[in-house]
């Protein structure tokens, strides 16, 4: 009789390790496995949890940036390298768990890979909601640049099975609450448009992120733009872009404001006047995001304190 072959059950199912202590009472849960994929690493995020409290704490779900081909969950932009405390620590310490998450890069997959990834992220913070001590009906999304285009697709995707994917734990729902979007691309093929670059042109970040250039595959390039599943079901979005972003143009998030408004939702845009993407040539730019950041997310999940 053969020898049965021992599986270990996926990483995403492990238990939790213990919570290191960070600044101003908030704990670190570093490296969390939340969805493993064959042949691949496991998509990890790292968790800082607030000061304890008697209930569970509201979570938002922090997204980095990098055009969607490089970055990582360690970092909320360049603008706070080497900032202590951390952005993530700062909210944190306001009563909101964050928890920054890792997804495929464009090298790695195509789309909607880096969508089901997000998705997945969603569905286990809700599924381990007890675990970790937070509220699964009470999690937001953030992100930066590519991570802030991925935001805003959790926020407006709900729902749409296509676009949901396999990834991970798949019982619970991947709805998010509320969404903050920093310097995103909104609309994909209007990208060339608005930054005066060739359409056709491989190389682009969104080029590598679908395959091919959005004017060569129009049905992705629209399935990839937050401003085509604007619905009125959509949560509350704040918006925070600069004024002159040459790398995402403004008008990318003042053209889904607009939408999102049009369609009777709650959506706030906040522009910095001499702002470049990722909040270069501004000083306080950053810090003043943040400070928005944590003012809308406290409204919108912590809405008695």
């Amino acid at each position: 009789m053969p020898t049965p072959v021992f599986v270990p059950p996926p990483a995403h199912d492990a238990p939790l390790p213990p919570a290191r202590e960070a600044a101003h009472g908030t704990r670190l849960l570093p490296g969390l496995p939340y969805a493993a994929l064959p042949g691949m690493r496991p998509l990890e995020m790292d968790v800082w949890l607030p000061p304890r409290s008697p209930g569970p704490a509201p979570a938002v779900l922090f997204l980095h940036g990098g055009g969607w081909q490089a970055g990582s969950r360690h970092l909320a932009g360049p603008a706070f390298r080497g900032a202590q405390p951390s952005p993530f620590e700062q909210v944190a310490r306001e009563g909101i768990a964050v928890a920054s998450a890792d997804y495929r890069l464009s090298g790695e997959a195509v789309w909607p890979a880096q969508l089901h990834d997000v998705k997945a992220a969603v569905r286990w913070l809700r599924a381990r909601a007890g675990d970790l001590g937070i509220d699964g009906g009470r999690i937001a999304a953030w992100g930066e640049s590519a991570g802030g285009h991925l935001a805003e697709l959790l926020g407006l995707t709900a729902g749409d099975a296509a676009l949901e994917g396999g990834v991970g734990v798949t019982a619970p729902s991947s709805q998010v609450c509320a969404v903050v979007a920093w310097y995103a691309p909104s609309d994909l093929p209007a990208m060339a448009t608005d930054t005066g670059t060739d359409p056709m042109d491989p190389d682009t970040r969104e080029a590598r992120l679908l395959g091919a250039p959005p004017p060569a595959i129009p049905a992705a390039a629209a399935q990839a733009s937050p401003i085509s599943h604007v619905s009125p079901a959509a949560p509350p979005f704040l918006l925070l872009h600069g004024a002159s972003d040459r790398l995402v143009p403004c008008v990318q998030s003042e053209r889904l404001c607009r939408a999102l408004r049009d369609s009777g939702l709650n959506a706030e845009l906040r522009l910095y006047p001499a702002a470049d993407h990722m909040w270069s040539g501004s000083p306080g730019a950053a810090q003043q995001a943040l400070l928005e950041t944590i003012g809308a997310l406290t409204r919108w999940l912590q809405p008695g304190r």
